[in-house]
């Protein structure tokens, strides 16, 4: 893999905004560490394992949150990188579904790689569930590996959103912007100040998608005054905070009977806009140092496993501590001085494991070359089909994990109770129907 990484470097365009690789890289590096470290995992008094969240165990630490809670920089940078994908995908087509095909160009090394995890965890746990095999960890394991799946399911309606999004933002610019963040702001009035009901779930929309415009503007040339921007972020969400009845945490909490993530806050845009100006405030500096051949050698390699390690790090962390449970090792209290002792040695024994799984793994995460085919059987109407069922699909399983295959649990999603196996055949059917649709558009040039 060294040559392919050294050739890819040095064949970098000498306009590619590299700072937009490292943010892409840093975002879902910060999350895996947050989660490797926040996990608290305990022996509870009926003798079975307990994962429970250090930031509830100590409060303090939620501060934490206003910069490891970092993946509104991942969907900014996504806005940035649909908007410039689906640009030129429209001036080199010469007929066919342009939809269909950014679709595809977009969703090829974010969804094989989530297809192959979720078909080696199901299959995994129907032969568990078969053997009569449970209990202790395993279930916990069953339950907790799919939740970053919710990611990909924001990051699939963000990918199926960007034309039309992006019309509204060439039409009207920072309008656009504007009306999406005002939105989210009246849903949270409605929320809070008047008890409209289930009307917050669609912040799930306006939030998400207003740090995803952030990056069409950035596209552009258009995000400028970066220290203003973090400045209001900053000021709004502490002053959010201060007043309630947002908490001040930015990821959610258990037991918390309001959350900044589920649905989202008008306080986590504001975060989202804090850290936006952070990171475009760094720019310069950063961009010099990529300019390095080492580091930006670095850089490239990262890219081309980061999805496959953040699908597989979570399942890393609990195999650690299966493995610590197995070998007779004792677990300290949670933030005790003997569990903080033991962090540094999880954590590398984690990051040695999630490198074994994505040595294993990564191959699904190079995208296929697409062949040119007629125009006339391209199809947007079967991506858009596509992208939605796999949404819907990777979100219930987020929410209702591996756990019950057999049994017929069910979790709520917008209204609908979702079994896994519904799930897992909404996300499969969606895939094939996105690969499809995508690969059947002729193009003047593809690469």
């Amino acid at each position: 893999m060294g040559s392919s990484v050294r050739e890819l470097a040095e064949k970098t365009p000498a306009g590619r905004d590299r700072y937009i690789d490292l943010l892409r890289v840093a975002s879902l590096g910060t999350v895996v560490a947050g989660h490797w470290l926040m996990a608290a995992v305990a022996i509870g008094d009926d003798g079975r394992a307990e994962v429970g969240n250090l930031l509830a165990v100590v409060p303090q630490l939620q501060l934490l949150t206003w910069a490891l809670q970092i993946m509104p920089v991942f969907f900014f940078v996504g806005g940035f990188s649909h908007a410039l994908s689906y640009r030129s995908l429209s001036r080199a087509s010469s007929g066919g579904s342009v939809y269909s095909a950014f679709l595809r160009a977009r969703l090829q090394r974010l969804l094989r790689p989530t297809m192959v995890f979720i078909g080696v965890w199901g299959a995994g746990a129907l032969i568990l569930q078969l053997g009569g095999q449970g209990g202790g960890l395993l279930d916990v394991a069953l339950r907790l590996v799919a939740q970053p799946l919710w990611f990909i399911g924001i990051y699939l309606a963000m990918v199926a959103f960007t034309p039309p999004l992006l019309r509204l933002h060439e039409r009207w610019g920072r309008g656009a912007f504007g009306a999406l963040v005002a939105a989210a702001g009246a849903v949270d009035v409605a929320r809070f100040a008047f008890g409209v009901p289930y009307l917050e779930f669609l912040n799930f929309a306006f939030v998400w998608l207003a740090v995803h415009q952030l990056g069409f503007l950035r596209a552009d040339g258009k995000l400028r005054l970066p220290y203003a921007l973090a400045g209001t972020g900053l000021a709004g969400a502490a002053l959010l905070v201060a007043l309630g009845p947002y908490p001040l945490s930015m990821v959610g909490m258990p037991g918390e009977r309001v959350s900044n993530m589920a649905p989202p806050t008008f306080a986590l845009l504001c975060h989202g806009l804090w850290l936006v100006g952070a990171v475009e405030a760094l720019r310069g500096p950063a961009t010099r140092w990529l300019a390095r051949p080492r580091v930006w050698r670095g850089v490239v390699a990262a890219n081309g496993i980061s999805m496959t390690a953040f699908l597989w790090h979570l399942t890393a962390m609990l195999g650690v501590y299966g493995m610590l449970l197995a070998l007779g090792v004792p677990l300290p209290e949670p933030a005790s001085a003997a569990w903080w002792a033991q962090v540094p040695l999880r954590m590398a024994a984690a990051a040695a494991l999630t490198a074994a799984l994505v040595a294993a793994f990564r191959r699904f995460e190079r995208p296929a070359a697409a062949e040119p085919i007629a125009p006339a059987t391209a199809s947007g109407p079967a991506a858009a089909l596509g992208v939605t069922l796999c949404l819907f699909g990777v979100l219930g399983l987020s929410m209702v994990g591996f756990g019950g295959l057999l049994e017929g649990r069910t979790a709520m999603l917008v209204a609908v109770h979702v079994t896994a196996p519904a799930a897992v055949v909404m996300a499969l059917v969606g895939w094939l129907l996105v690969e499809r649709a995508g690969g059947r558009v002729r193009a003047r040039r593809w690469r």
